[in-house]
């Protein structure tokens, strides 16, 4: 077989000439793009499930959450293992797929099964899917600096503003938002004066749910035109929820104010965000999508953040606190550069040793074919090149050389003989 192969490529050097130069041009294609990362991705091919059930504690989230969850998730085609966890009003079900599982195609099974097992949880609770995200998805982080401007004004313009806007970025699977207050309006019971108009807590509950609400009327026609009929009943204001009435006593309303008092406030905290001892911060979290590439991804952020720019309050300023970019550059620089050190050192002691240039050139036209081949393969098996990868191609190097080396010698040695038996 060995014999036939030597035999072809000799009778027909055109032909190998031209599958090592489109050899060469596919791999250096693949080189353009292949994703590119500091580290590999060596995290779990799973997804998240996470249900939120505030006010409750761990055992009742246990119980009536996270257990229907893995007992109904449970046999999913390809499934390799399934965990849970439970805390404070929030239950996590982590599904480990098989590597050779579609990240997409897993995620589109485990939502067929959470239809179904949602009827078997408490009223109103839904489960939702995790971002499509890796352990080392969180490629970015940002804080604002926006002196003059609260807690929760920076953090409504993160929520409201810029984590939409950036969620647009291709390959972005979400911006999770950190630090600061939510805003929300807050109604303070007074349960002496509650007691003394005879009113429980759900009697101000319904009030209120009832009372931020828009309805619908039916259309009228007057002097040849059209009117839609609309209840508009969203609150807008403290006052709007003050004179909310809930009853009545002798005639007269009974309202959200007469039973405590309404102020604008922040939502429960169960941490901050300080930045280096000076105060607490606003930001956000960039999660990249699932075999994305980090470096294109982190540049088309930066890139839409100074367009968000234009549209920051005066004297918001984006602050950057962490940018893997610069990890990828560094790494990725110093490998080439080792690359190019190796070829480099391996031609000069290769002329050196076989002092014959001919030889010489048939040993390095390898080298640069077989790393660009070395790429058509990372992509296909969809990996990423990172500083073990590049590695592993600098240290594949030696082993090329010595390969062309005995190849070249065993050559010459034949031709030597022919020569000296005719």
């Amino acid at each position: 077989m060995v014999e036939r192969l030597i035999s072809f490529a000799l009778r027909n050097r055109f032909v190998v000439l031209l599958i090592a130069a489109s050899m060469f041009g596919w791999g250096i294609y693949e080189v353009q793009h292949n994703p590119v990362d500091a580290i590999p991705d060596l995290s779990e091919n799973q997804v998240i499930v996470f249900t939120e059930w505030m006010g409750r504690s761990p055992q009742v989230i246990e119980d009536q959450v996270t257990y229907p969850l893995v007992a109904n998730l449970q046999g999913i085609p390809k499934l390799k293992n399934i965990r849970g966890a439970s805390m404070f009003g929030m239950s996590f079900v982590y599904l480990v797929f098989e590597e050779n599982v579609d990240v997409y195609w897993a995620r589109t099974r485990v939502a067929e099964r959470l239809n179904f097992a949602q009827k078997l949880l408490p009223e109103g609770i839904s489960p939702t899917l995790g971002p499509d995200g890796t352990g080392v998805g969180h490629i970015f982080w940002y804080s604002l600096d926006a002196k003059g401007y609260d807690l929760g004004e920076q953090r409504a313009l993160q929520d409201w503003y810029i984590k939409f806007a950036l969620q647009t970025v291709p390959g972005v699977s979400e911006v999770a938002s950190f630090g600061g207050f939510q805003k929300q309006y807050q109604v303070i019971i007074d349960p002496v004066k509650l007691n003394y108009y005879n009113l429980s807590m759900m009697d101000v509950l319904k009030a209120v749910k009832s009372n931020n609400n828009d309805v619908g009327g039916r259309k009228f026609e007057m002097s040849d035109k059209s009117y839609i009929v609309r209840g508009l009943g969203y609150i807008k204001s403290i006052a709007e929820i003050e004179n909310i009435p809930m009853s009545t006593s002798n005639n007269v309303p009974i309202r959200i104010k007469d039973v405590g008092s309404v102020q604008m406030g922040g939502d429960i905290r169960y941490g901050i965000f300080d930045e280096n001892g000076e105060g607490e911060k606003v930001g956000g979290i960039v999660v990249m999508r699932y075999g994305e590439n980090a470096d294109a991804v982190i540049r088309d952020v930066k890139t839409k953040m100074e367009e968000v720019q234009k549209g920051l309050p005066e004297g918001v300023k984006f602050h950057i606190d962490y940018d893997r970019s610069g990890l990828i550059e560094e790494a990725i620089s110093s490998v080439k550069g080792t690359l190019m050190e190796v070829f480099i050192s391996v031609s000069i002691i290769v002329l050196i040793f076989l002092f014959h240039w001919r030889s010489a050139i048939i040993i390095l036209i390898q080298i640069p074919i077989s790393v660009a081949s070395a790429f058509i393969l990372l992509n296909t098996f969809g990996f990423s090149s990172n500083i073990m990868s590049l590695t592993g191609i600098a240290l594949a190097i030696s082993v090329i050389v010595d390969d062309g080396i005995v190849m070249v010698e065993n050559a010459y040695r034949h031709l030597s003989e022919a020569q000296l038996k005719e």
